[in-house]
């Protein structure tokens, strides 16, 4: 199953650039924007799988615009982050 609309079900999840290169983790889903952390922790890792993860501060946001589509396993973007 394949969608386009982030929601904290996502939180976890890798995500991918166009090319499938893995650019990071989503840590946290708020107010309808995801937050990927390029390099979480084991730890930051688990915490967002379980929906505990909290967003850091180099975080990048990424909005529904950005993401070309959401699979079970992973966020594909557009583009690159």
């Amino acid at each position: 199953m394949t969608r386009e609309m982030i929601t904290s079900e996502e939180e976890g999840k890798r995500v991918l650039n166009t090319d499938g290169t893995p650019v990071g983790r989503i840590v946290e889903v708020r107010d309808g924007r995801a937050y990927v952390n390029p390099d979480p922790t084991l730890t930051e890792t688990i915490k967002a799988k379980l929906g505990w993860g909290t967003a850091p501060d180099d975080a990048h946001p990424l909005d529904g615009g950005s993401i070309e589509k959401i699979t079970d396993d992973a966020v594909h973007l557009r583009g690159t982050l």
